[in-house]
């Protein structure tokens, strides 16, 4: 399966450091975004370890899971999404003991998404609220759902999703990598095909952004033109946070 991609990071305009950091490895079809948080440079150091162990594990124990024909469809089985879903655990467990051992590291954490393409399909694996879309046929849609408090009051029907995306607690996440010793991790399994585009971002960006805008900016032009588009697009709207993004086109199943 080959694809093509670009990834960009942004500080934004009100933040000093940069927290976020993104993974690209064309090779292996993998790819992860982590929004760190949390003490002192502590956020930066937290999504750098997640996309470094994530890589890491990968390469060292993918063996020939993409290309099991026994593999079962169940995200929450599947030998691959497995392996994503473990490597977000041993990248919580360093995060989290990094912190115990150091003061002004204490508190930190990152959200953390991470995907593989193989056999035209996405194999996910997901914490806190960045995100994940597909454009497909003009259409967008999210892939992940946001472990975030205001979508979790959503769900109960306390607030609307309109009401969610101006909300003032919707940066307050419900779950992240390394925070505690243990979180739980949400994977998917996604049917993929030639001409597929796919978005995966910290919030920074999809704060922003509506839907439609997502599809119209990454549908129609280069993917290095449709980042800094998105990017830009952003930073306009206030660029209150560090803005990262991958995006990726499927171009042989």
């Amino acid at each position: 399966m080959r694809t093509i991609s670009y990834g960009v990071t942004d500080v934004g305009l009100k933040r000093e450091k940069n927290e976020d950091n993104l993974l690209i490895n064309d090779e292996l079809n993998l790819f992860v975004v982590a929004d760190g948080m949390g003490g002192h440079a502590g956020g930066e150091f937290a999504s750098q370890i997640a996309v470094s162990t994530i890589e890491s594990f990968i390469v060292q124990n993918l063996d020939n899971e993409l290309t099991d024909p026994k593999a079962t469809q169940d995200p929450t089985r599947h030998p691959v999404t497995e392996k994503l879903k473990r490597s977000i655990q041993m990248a919580g467990d360093t995060i989290y003991q990094k912190a115990v051992q150091s003061p002004d590291l204490r508190g930190m954490g990152t959200t953390t998404v991470a995907m593989m393409l193989a056999n035209a399909q996405a194999y996910i694996a997901y914490v806190g609220d960045s995100r994940i879309y597909l454009v497909r046929d003009s259409k967008c849609k999210q892939l992940t759902e946001d472990h975030s408090l205001v979508n979790e009051q959503v769900k109960a029907g306390i607030i609307s999703a309109e009401d969610a995306k101006n909300h003032q607690l919707r940066n307050i996440i419900t779950r992240s990598v390394g925070y505690q010793e243990e979180v739980e991790i949400d994977t998917l399994i996604v049917d993929v095909k030639k001409g597929d585009r796919l978005l995966m971002c910290s919030d920074g960006l999809s704060n922003f952004l509506e839907d439609r805008e997502i599809a119209d900016l990454l549908g129609k032009q280069e993917l290095q033109d449709s980042a800094q588009d998105l990017v830009d697009l952003a930073i306009e709207r206030g660029g209150d946070d560090n803005i990262t993004l991958i995006v990726l086109e499927v171009i042989d199943q």
